[in-house]
């Protein structure tokens, strides 16, 4: 089972977290996805939320008897766990900059 989305949301993920898309940030410019920062965390976001919605669909129809293989269903649920997890790290990542910004004296 493909799930649509789930390499180009953890991809804008993945390089956001790993600071490939700061310099683009820093002047201002558009980033890689094409948008602002601002648009980039929404579809990073909106994207972990449909891989949340398809892995619980994915679930129900497991649960249902509606021909979904435990295996798919069980890929689904990994993939969207693993989309939430990079999210909560890169805001954990972020509120500590901010913490740490927001400590220094000039």
């Amino acid at each position: 089972m493909q799930i649509p989305g789930m390499n180009t949301t953890l991809n804008a993920a993945t390089a956001l977290a790993t600071g490939e898309m700061a310099p683009a940030i820093l002047k201002g410019t558009s980033t890689a996805a094409g948008g602002p920062f601002g648009d980039l965390l929404k579809s990073a976001v909106t994207g972990v939320n449909d891989l949340q919605q398809q892995a619980s669909s994915a679930a129900m129809g497991m649960l249902a008897g509606d021909g979904v293989d435990i295996h798919d269903a069980m890929i689904a649920t990994q993939k969207a766990d693993m989309a939430f997890e990079l999210t909560l790290a890169v805001r954990n990542k972020a509120v500590a900059a901010y913490q740490q910004v927001m400590g220094m004296q000039f």
